[in-house]
């Protein structure tokens, strides 16, 4: 009995161990921040590639990569007909999700069409580092100083997901015949998916401001949204639902908003800031690189100047906790992308000299 009892015992004290190890979370890493690289212009997009570059677009008209070991800047296209002006020209940026093999970059801008102010979606031919063609595969989305949105992104289903602002109209987010103030889907052709909530409209979501930031995980789609002076919001959009604005701002809490919502099947924000803090570009963090920051969104803000930390639920549909970085320290942040091996990168917003700043662990962790 002796030995099997000695052996009993080792397996618990072993099991019970790795229960410990499994109940007890990493240690937090401690993090530092450097500028990679300067001498941008209002840098909108910033995102991984996969040739492990930054690929970046400024709101002039500029694609160009970023080298993430060097902070080398080599530029890919710019852009003619753009109309930069208030907080337009060029915006969003996706890349195909078969890249590889079907090199593709989609990217939203403001133009003119006439006398009239304007925004559309472009699809570029990817080859031995330069952009080629110009294909419009959606325009004509109303324009305006401000309020243009606009960030893309492909979904698991490899559709194109479109944000889009109220261009300054508070008609335009509650009339479905509009395309502003909605989120888009459509084909990288420009046609409709069949499964749409409307046959022949590229509406996904309607009563939308200004969203800013758009990122998928899981097949969840969060989007982070612009309020007035009240009611920054992060969202988790849902097909053919109403998100509020310009009646609903944030939760349904005031009486004409909880009838409104009721009416209208409106989706409330997972969080909401009063006062704002000009919420903007989203990502997802999930490795193991610097475990506090597993399983949260990364939120780069404008007003706030500060880089957010969104723990989220294990479901990922809450928001447990709230951290925040770099507070004041480099102005004005627009967009945020995470490498492969859990690097974090933020790009300003100040107009000039912007820069793309690398966050990760400190070399003695």
């Amino acid at each position: 009995m002796k030995p099997t009892f000695l052996i009993f015992t080792l397996f618990m004290l072993v099991m019970t161990g790795c229960k410990r190890d499994n109940d007890n979370p990493p240690a937090p890493v401690g993090l530092a921040d450097k500028v990679l690289t300067s001498n941008l212009t209002l840098p909108w997009e910033i995102l991984w590639g996969p040739d492990n570059q930054i690929w970046v677009t400024e709101r002039g008209g500029r694609i160009s990569r970023v080298n993430p070991s060097t902070g080398a800047i080599t530029s890919l296209h710019t852009i003619g007909d753009i109309a930069a002006k208030g907080e337009g020209g060029l915006l969003g940026m996706a890349l195909h999700p078969d890249f590889n093999s079907t090199p593709q970059v989609f990217v939203a801008y403001n133009y003119n069409d006439g006398g009239n102010y304007r925004e559309k979606i472009v699809r570029y031919n990817y080859s031995n580092g330069a952009l080629s063609g110009g294909t419009t595969i959606l325009e004509n989305i109303r324009g305006s100083n401000n309020h243009n949105g606009c960030r893309l992104a492909f979904g698991p289903d490899k559709k194109l997901y479109i944000t889009t602002g109220d261009a300054e109209d508070l008609a335009l987010p509650q009339n479905a015949g509009s395309l502003n103030g909605k989120v888009l889907r459509i084909e990288t052709d420009g046609s409709i998916p069949a499964d749409n909530p409307t046959s022949g409209s590229a509406v996904w979501s309607m009563g939308h401001r200004n969203a800013q930031g758009l990122v998928w995980h899981n097949n969840i789609l969060y989007s982070s949204e612009h309020g007035p002076n009240n009611d920054d919001e992060v969202n988790i959009i849902q097909k053919g639902r109403n998100y509020g604005w310009p009646t609903v701002h944030g939760f349904c809490n005031l009486a004409n908003e909880q009838t409104f919502c009721t009416a209208n099947n409106v989706v409330e924000p997972l969080q909401a800031w009063t006062p704002t803090i000009a919420v903007c570009g989203l990502d997802y963090y999930n490795s193991d690189r610097i475990p506090q920051w597993k399983n949260s969104l990364l939120m780069a803000t404008l007003k706030g100047s500060t880089l957010y930390q969104l723990e989220l639920s294990a479901a990922g549909t809450a928001i447990n906790n709230t951290h925040t970085f770099i507070a004041n320290k480099y102005g004005r942040l627009r967009d945020v992308c995470i490498s492969p091996e859990g690097k974090v990168y933020v790009c300003t917003s100040n107009g000039s000299n912007d820069k793309i700043v690398e966050i990760d662990k400190t070399e003695s962790e």
